[in-house]
């Protein structure tokens, strides 16, 4: 480093407002997957699919999985495209591709009309990737401990609004509920279109702001960026000038290798989690479960929600300030098979404590005050190993190639949307094997689990040994380095420059 390296931007530097515009934009992601969940089985029941109402779940997961499904197949599109013509134009694109999506789910009268609606949804999604690399490109080291814990603070905001929240359903059939308003033909005739229409509306207020206010942040395309001589010290600040990179060329990184891997494990076992817990809850306590009410069920996860934002607010910017962010990742992942390990202790002091003689499930006072502190401490440390999500995105950025960072964060999510649309299916099958047939005492699924979070652990090691790789010979990835070991340590001090690799 000499008197010619530019000097890094301090803390204080961070463009707040692009970043406020950008978390924003993440919200509708979450908040139009989740909006139809209140009133889906509702909606089809209306159309009269099934003679017999249990078998209603089938088409609700159809219709909920065909949004993951074609979000699954276009994001790493989206990703190279934006590597190509800029972050902006993709991030406008999918947002107000999203809302009008979402508002013709209101119109929709059938079945086919409701797929076709959900799988444009998915489409325009998929440009969750670029949005990571945005915000990669809107921080450095010595700010990013600030900014991602607050852009990560907006997928489960999202959820809350559109799921966890009684706001959608209560926008639903609303000439049958709030006739005095909304006794019209419309709201009659689509009785689910004033949610859809609220979403989507807030969905296009936002990209109105985004088309407004927000800025290219891809080099090279950023206004007032000039193209630079080839062969000169930004070279990689010209994204049409770099030949394309290929997917199994980004795989020869230890690290994104080790990301990918670690991170479908970690988004398989964090969404199976959220599936088996309720599941966990209802299931009486002589089958292996908790025997609880839906609003039981509804604080246990509102104890989830606010252990989430009380991490990525207060606790995570300080570790990731004082932890090696690949040892903090090591330490998240390994949360996860703790947490799986102690919910079986939760049945265990439920049959301890049960009233004999009492009602079905009635506990002593006293073993409801534990089963309580011991639900606490297992939604709070899910929500600990949940924190790994973040931080795999400073990961993703601190070794990857500039010039194709949508790409790898790509191919890192792409992984993790798999694994989110086929974790539920998965454990609830498992789950439902184990209780039936009473496979290790109606806890095969856990032990199952329980495995496949180990896996991700052992993998995610990886990255604590080849940290620091980036196969990228360019100006800018010697200023990558330093710039990590100036502010948070994250690169060891000695460097290899052979082959283009730095170590």
């Amino acid at each position: 480093m000499d008197e010619h390296t530019p000097l890094l931007a301090p803390i204080n530097s961070l463009p707040k407002w692009q970043l406020a515009v950008l978390c924003a934009v993440r919200l509708v992601d979450p908040l139009t997957f989740t909006q139809i969940f209140p009133y889906i089985n509702q909606f089809l029941s209306r159309l009269n699919l099934a003679a017999n109402k249990s078998q209603i779940g089938f088409y609700s997961g159809l219709v909920e999985s065909t949004f993951a499904f074609f979000q699954l197949c276009s994001i790493y599109h989206w990703a190279r495209f934006s590597d190509n013509v800029g972050r902006r134009p993709v991030i406008l694109v999918g947002t107000f591709g999203l809302a009008i999506s979402t508002i013709l789910l209101g119109f929709a009268s059938s079945l086919p009309a409701i797929l076709v609606s959900r799988s444009l949804a998915g489409i325009f999604s998929g440009n969750v990737a670029v949005l990571h690399s945005v915000l990669c490109e809107l921080t450095n080291a010595a700010n990013q401990s600030i900014a991602y814990p607050i852009y990560g603070l907006f997928w489960p905001l999202g959820n809350i609004i559109g799921h966890g929240s009684s706001f959608c359903g209560a926008l639903a059939e609303p000439a049958l509920h709030h006739p005095l308003l909304f006794d019209h033909l419309l709201f009659r005739d689509y009785p689910y279109f004033l949610p859809c229409l609220a979403t989507g509306s807030l969905a296009i207020i936002i990209g109105l702001i985004a088309a407004r206010s927000f800025e290219e942040t891809l080099p090279g395309k950023r206004r007032g960026d000039v193209t630079p001589t080839v062969g000169g010290p930004n070279t990689m600040d010209a994204p049409g000038d770099i030949p394309p990179i290929s997917v199994f060329y980004l795989l020869r990184n230890p690290v994104i290798r080790s990301l990918c891997i670690s991170g479908t494990a970690l988004c398989f076992t964090a969404t199976a989690f959220d599936a088996v817990f309720v599941l966990y809850c209802y299931t009486p306590i002589q089958l292996g479960g908790l025997d609880f009410s839906a609003s039981q069920i509804g604080y246990a996860l509102a104890i989830a929600g606010i252990a989430s934002v009380l991490l990525q607010i207060i606790f995570l910017p300080t570790l990731l300030t004082h932890i090696r962010h690949a040892r903090l990742y090591n330490l998240c992942m390994m949360f996860w098979p703790l947490t799986y390990l102690t919910l079986p202790v939760l049945n265990l002091i439920a049959r301890g404590g049960m009233v004999m003689g009492g009602q079905h499930g009635e506990l002593q006072p006293s073993t409801s005050y534990a089963i309580w502190l011991g639900i606490t401490q297992v939604m709070v440390m899910s929500r600990i190993g949940c924190l790994a999500y973040s931080v795999s995105l400073i990961l993703v950025k601190q070794n990857s190639s500039a010039t194709a960072l949508g790409k790898t964060n790509a191919i890192v999510l792409w992984g993790m949307c798999l694994a989110r649309a086929l974790a539920p299916a998965f454990v609830s099958s498992f789950f439902a094997l184990s209780v039936d047939k009473r496979v290790f005492g109606g806890f095969l699924w856990l032990v199952v689990m329980i495995a496949i979070s180990l896996a991700g652990c052992a993998v995610s090691l990886n990255v604590s040994h080849s940290e620091g790789y980036v196969e990228d010979g360019t100006y800018a990835a010697n200023e990558r380095l330093v710039e990590n070991e100036r502010y948070g340590g994250n690169v060891p001090t000695e460097r290899h420059a052979e082959n283009g690799h730095y170590r």
